[in-house]
């Protein structure tokens, strides 16, 4: 290791739908953070680690910024803002347009409160012309003192090395927080409830995914190994949403397990088992004690 190892962290902001968990699963080389073009589809702060003989990037990937709705939105919010003051370098993904909504107007004047250098990554630029991109960057540098912009498509690994590089130069001189060979802090058992959750919010009508959270009830290897018997349950709001997700004759949730299982064996390196039950708990999203049954972090409720 050399003299100058950095190391730090940096957090990914920018309203849901944006590309975060999509550019942070390309740094990263490996799928951590699910992804789908549904708000909310990261509800806690996914730690992610990239190694490199130079540093050490500490990736917190935040919920979505947006005003909340209820005691969910509320605990997303809370932790996304918590966030910016706690790391070394903020990175803004924004998408290749002039047009600034009243949800990066929210961002700006979160990003005004704080002293942390921002980077603001333009992505999805292979969806729009050249000169879009350029329109776009010019138009957000009026805005804040950005530190650097970098332009990138997430979805095609364009410029995302660009991103590495830049953030080295920002982080300060550090210990090696984890070892080569850690690429997340997230539990298995979390990572695999995500699994789920992610096929529901693919596979599921617009309404339906917000109220839903999936505990694993059990996961264990089998004596013999070369299997992993996984008891998972999906939670929403109610008896109708109940319906859907089963689907006629159980097909849609038959549909779920199916595409979660193969993801969960290219995780585990392993055979699955996958069992799937649906339960109803009505509001849940307004009750901190369901909320925390449900793996959100209780200090930050």
């Amino acid at each position: 290791m050399s003299d100058t190892f950095k190391s730090g962290f940096v957090t990914l902001i920018g309203r849901p739908n944006v590309g975060k968990s999509t550019l942070m699963n390309e740094l990263i080389g490996q799928k951590i953070a699910i992804t789908s073009s549904k708000p909310q589809t990261t509800r806690n702060r996914i730690q992610t680690v990239y190694t490199c003989e130079e540093g050490q990037i500490i990736f917190l990937d935040t919920p979505g910024m947006n005003k909340a709705k209820n005691k969910l939105g509320d605990y997303m919010l809370k932790v996304a803002k918590q966030t910016l003051n706690e790391v070394d370098v903020i990175l803004w993904l924004v998408e290749p347009t002039t047009y600034i909504g009243p949800a990066e107007r929210y961002v700006l004047e979160q990003l005004a409160q704080v002293k942390t250098p921002v980077i603001l990554v333009v992505n999805k630029i292979d969806s729009v012309e050249e000169i879009e991109v350029f329109k776009a960057i010019e138009t957000y540098k009026d805005e804040y003192d950005f530190k650097e912009i970098i332009p990138v498509s997430a979805l095609r690994g364009k410029n995302t090395d660009d991103i590495i590089s830049t953030l080295l130069k920002y982080l300060p001189e550090g210990p090696q927080y984890y070892d080569e060979d850690t690429i997340t802090d997230q539990p298995e058992r979390q990572i695999v409830a995500e699994l789920v959750r992610e096929k529901a919010l693919r596979l599921l009508d617009k309404e339906i995914p917000h109220g839903i959270a999936v505990v694993i009830d059990s996961m264990k290897e089998r004596k013999k190994g070369g299997m992993i018997d996984i008891d998972a349950t999906i939670i929403c709001e109610k008896d109708s949403h109940k319906g859907i997700i089963i689907g006629k004759q159980g097909a849609m949730l038959k549909k779920i397990g199916s595409q979660a299982r193969m993801e969960m064996e290219h995780l585990l390196g392993t055979k699955v088992n996958l069992q799937l039950w649906v339960k109803v708990k009505k509001d849940w999203r307004d009750s901190d004690m369901l909320m925390k049954n449900y793996g959100y972090n209780k200090k930050e409720i």
